[in-house]
């Protein structure tokens, strides 16, 4: 009898291991949804990026609001009320008055900010933000004095120097305004001076046309430029020469320490960072004394 139950529950090696195999399919299968979990994770949406990609463009479209109604609205005064007036440094209000839009009047500002002037009632009619028929309105009632309009312009044939003419001047040229006057003034002193007009056009906003225009106004005396002593000169001072960035001022200032003065702008060559456009440049500002 045991030999039969013995011989019954026995099992052969190849029997043994179809099922050790059977056992590990088994335990493959259980395990898989756990592995398909672990390899391919359920994507969830970050809400943080999302509300800070909403909050970048609400604030962008914000900025955009602002810009556009910088200028103000187009509403017009229904009712306006005309009166003689000089279009030189008219209050907004007084634009509104006369049946202009706030839109309008800041365009007319921001005109007379950048430098503008009126010379004659032409004038006003260039303005782009008047419609021909604001014109057709306001020309009867434009009153320029012709004093302002003399004293304000240039005659013909004077010429301003540019290395000493101060902020009053300077205003007298053609479509130069107090602020552009001022930005001149401001260049000049970094620079030292003038050696030639064109470097007007290195002066911010002074583009092509605005230098058309005051090119045959103005003259420059090269002599009276400021030079830079290269030799004692400060790293704080030289820096402030608009023609040198910071390197090229650290490496001036640390060439001097290490091999001593300059005596011509020979020696400058000696420095990468000073190529010859650069040299040619800042040649005519610098004092080897």
């Amino acid at each position: 009898m045991k030999a039969r139950i013995k011989n019954y529950l026995s099992v052969t090696k190849k029997e043994w291991n179809g099922m050790v195999i059977l056992v590990v399919l088994i335990l493959l299968v259980l395990a898989a949804p756990y592995v398909y979990q672990l390899i391919n994770k359920d994507n969830t949406i970050n809400f943080k990026d999302f509300d800070k990609a909403v909050a970048l463009l609400s604030k962008a479209a914000h900025k955009q609001a602002v810009e556009i109604s910088s200028y103000g609205s187009d509403q017009k005064n229904a009712n306006p009320v005309m009166f003689p007036f000089n279009p030189n440094n008219l209050s907004v209000e007084q634009w509104k008055q006369l049946g202009l839009s706030e839109h309008q009047a800041s365009v007319i500002k921001h005109y007379e900010a950048k430098g503008g002037r009126f010379y004659n009632r032409e004038d006003v009619k260039k303005i782009y933000a008047i419609t021909a028929a604001d014109y057709k309105r306001l020309e009867p009632y434009i009153n320029i004095p012709e004093t302002e309009h003399v004293e304000r312009k240039l005659k013909p044939g004077v010429i301003i120097e540019l290395n000493t003419a101060d902020s009053a001047k300077l205003t007298r040229l053609k479509g130069i305004g107090p602020s552009f006057a001022i930005r001149i003034i401001r260049y000049r002193n970094r620079l030292g001076g003038f050696i030639y007009k064109e470097q007007l056009k290195e002066v911010y906003g002074v583009d092509s046309l605005k230098y058309a225009d005051v090119q045959g106004q103005v003259t420059v005396n090269p002599e009276r430029i400021i030079k830079i002593p290269i030799n004692t000169i400060s790293f704080d001072q030289l820096r402030l020469f608009p023609y040198l960035s910071y390197k090229q001022v650290n490496a001036i200032i640390q060439y001097r320490a290490q091999h001593g003065n300059y005596t011509s702008i020979a020696d400058m060559k000696n420095i990468v960072l000073l190529d010859e456009v650069i040299l040619r440049k800042i040649g005519p500002y610098l004092n080897f004394k």
